[in-house]
């Protein structure tokens, strides 16, 4: 494993600033209380323990037993939103143990060698590798002193990590190198806007470049000398004004780029033009707005085509494209997008359908389950769109210390208007992932109501499962040409009670991460009801309620409404990697992921299973299940990536 030092950039020779003891801070705020005075030297060692108890406390925000604020942690003042924690999780702590832990990291998903890793940044291809940046606290499992974590591949499933891009070695940076976008130029070079936390804790917008375009690994990156380009405007605050979209071309020539912020409760994405990236104009108007909706971060805007499945890039527009606008919701931790058109004259965005706009609550999300700070880019070499998410964890910050990292990246999504519905996208899988495929076992299996099946496919910790489902039709004309049966108005994932609770036609699917006793168990499954209309409508759902033992995590039930035309079947798909599932129902219409942490079913006691809890209907499940090969994520070195060493 690679040093913190042997991962600084190769143009960093003296001591970093952010670890610089000797540097003074203009912001006395940043300075945790110290006592005046000291009398006696034999309390010394106790007041150090004590000092860093609070430390571990005010670092996730957490408050006293009495009830009063302790000292504000660092993120708070920094103005980001911290890990959230469950009544469960404030009690005492489970009692992990390093087997526990090793079993939760994950085998193909990208995650650093240890510590925290937040954001998706300024996802690129480039001379034959794509680039992947991202939030990194190099000290610690929890967040703070954030820079640009840096890492590669040929195929966005095999990684090496290479030095960090940047770090927090500037004024307008010095709290953290935070959320960014990469953007092509017409001559083939690359700009990145990132913002900074500035030594006085503003939200500022600076320019950086590579170095060396010859160098496909980009493994240099220099800081624009004018920085910070940008700056709250007035009346926005110091504090809510965060991550720069990738640039797009106008119908004028220049590029535009829109910011997150917020106007009281009112959510917004600002509108700037510039034609070098280091003056710009901004408009009055604005992008978008939705009220209620609070703080936007991380906001991606981009097109779809409305006939094709390709991608496009991001300054392609026209009659046959829809524009997408999403948004990370800091105060609900969800990404809600929207599809509308983009007017280029005015710089201004209008929904197709107000009812499920930006940020509400009806709105549409690209994953119901733990996704946050989700960052699109356009891949120019396989002409499509790739989504990547964050996918925090769900357990308690204690834990994450203990086992010495925190949080893993979605796997890569392509991401397209779904042609069929012609009202959301469709998100699956990139086509890569495939190639981690081993052996595989083909089922159909005939499941009456009320059964649970083991499914003989060995170890379960690492699957690849895709499965069609179909009920019988008697049993759908029963439900359907019952008068007596009233229609489900209030069914949702979340409220249900989770997937013991039975009615006529679900829920049915699979209990994957289970032990053979079920004691833990993680289902995924379709429940039907009988809309208002008398027809049939579909959820796709993940209940994590029973995943684990472990009292100090969080274990929601996921899910949503998923789009079923007529004639088609229903499809599911379920990717499980050690704690993490990701599931996709209906090619993609509706993504669930979780985070799970089996106290039982790990290593070779995990189990599949196969239920059907419906009161009525008998299932008929067609499917193909794969185990799992690990992707190759590991450490840069000068003999993996044909440089000379250094010394």
């Amino acid at each position: 494993m690679a040093s913190t030092e042997s991962l600084l950039p190769l143009t960093s020779q003296q001591q970093d600033p952010l670890f610089d003891s000797s540097r003074s801070d203009p912001n006395p705020e940043t300075h945790r209380r110290r006592p005046i005075k000291v009398h006696l030297a034999v309390y010394s060692g106790f007041l150090l323990i004590a000092l860093y108890v609070t430390l571990i406390v005010t670092h996730d925000g957490s408050r006293a037993k009495n009830g009063e604020t302790t000292t504000e942690s660092r993120a708070r003042l920094a103005g980001v939103s911290e890990k959230r924690v469950s009544d469960d999780q404030k009690s005492e702590a489970f009692p992990w143990n390093n087997t526990l832990l090793s079993w939760q990291r994950t085998a193909f998903h990208f995650q650093p060698e240890n510590n925290w890793m937040n954001d998706p940044n300024g996802p690129l291809f480039y001379k034959g590798w794509y680039h992947f940046f991202y939030q990194y606290n190099p000290n610690a499992a929890v967040w703070g002193d954030i820079v640009w974590g840096h890492a590669v591949s040929k195929d966005l499933i095999h990684w090496l990590y290479l030095p960090f891009a940047m770090v927090p070695d500037q004024w307008y940076d010095a709290n953290g190198v935070w959320t960014g976008s990469a953007t092509f130029l017409d001559d083939g070079s690359i700009v990145m806007l990132y913002t900074g936390s500035t030594d006085k804790f503003v939200q500022v917008q600076n320019l950086a470049y590579p170095e060396d375009l010859s160098d496909p690994l980009l493994l240099k990156w220099a800081k624009y000398s004018g920085n910070p380009v940008l700056v709250p405007p007035p009346g926005i605050g110091a504090k809510d004004f965060r991550d720069p979209t990738t640039a797009w071309k106008t119908s004028a020539g220049k590029w535009r780029i829109t910011i997150g912020s917020k106007v009281n409760k009112t959510g917004i994405s600002l509108v700037y033009d510039t034609t070098d990236f280091k003056t710009y104009e901004k408009h009055e108007t604005l992008l978008h707005q939705v009220p209620n909706t609070g703080m936007w971060e991380c906001v991606d805007f981009y097109p779809v085509s409305k006939t094709k499945t390709n991608g496009l890039d991001t300054s392609v527009n026209g009659p046959d494209v829809k524009h997408i606008i999403k948004a990370s919701m800091d105060d609900t931790r969800i990404d809600h997008y929207a599809i509308g058109t983009y007017d280029d004259s005015n710089a201004t965005w209008v929904p197709d359908n107000l009812a499920i706009d930006v940020g509400v609550s009806t709105g549409l999300r690209y994953d119901y389950g733990k996704f946050y700070a989700s960052k699109t880019f356009y891949d120019q070499h396989k002409k499509r769109r790739i989504l990547w998410g964050w996918i925090g964890e769900s357990d308690s910050e204690a834990a994450d210390v203990q086992k010495g990292w925190s949080s893993v990246q979605c796997i890569p999504r392509t991401i397209v208007m779904d042609t069929k519905t012609g009202k959301n996208l469709v998100l699956w899988p990139i086509k890569e992932i495939e190639s981690l495929r081993l052996s595989s076992k083909k089922f159909q299996m005939k499941v009456g109501p009320g059964t649970m099946v083991p499914v003989d496919v060995g170890p379960a910790a690492q699957l690849d499962i895709e499965a069609e489902f179909t009920i019988k039709k008697d049993d759908l004309q029963i439900i359907l040409g019952d008068d007596s049966m009233d229609a489900d108005k209030e069914f949702s994932c979340e409220n249900s009670g989770g997937s013991t609770v039975r009615g006529a036609l679900g829920p049915f699917g699979f209990s994957v991460l289970a032990d053979q006793s079920l004691s833990e168990q993680t289902p995924v499954y379709f429940y039907v009801t009988k809309g208002k209309d008398s027809k049939l409508k579909t959820f796709f759902c993940t209940d994590t309620s029973r995943s684990t033992k472990a009292n100090d995590v969080v274990k929601p039930i996921y899910g949503s409404f998923v789009p079923v035309l007529k004639g088609e079947k229903l499809t599911m798909r379920i990717i499980v990697d050690h704690s993490i599932v990701e599931a996709f129902g209906q090619g993609g219409r509706t993504c669930i992921t979780s985070r799970v942490y089996p106290t039982k079913a790990i290593y070779g006691a995990t189990k599949l299973f196969l239920f059907n809890n419906a009161i009525d209907a008998t299932v008929t499940a067609s499917f193909k299940v794969w185990q799992m090969n690990s992707a190759f994520i590991h450490a840069f070195s000068a003999d993996d990536l044909g440089v000379p060493s250094r010394t």
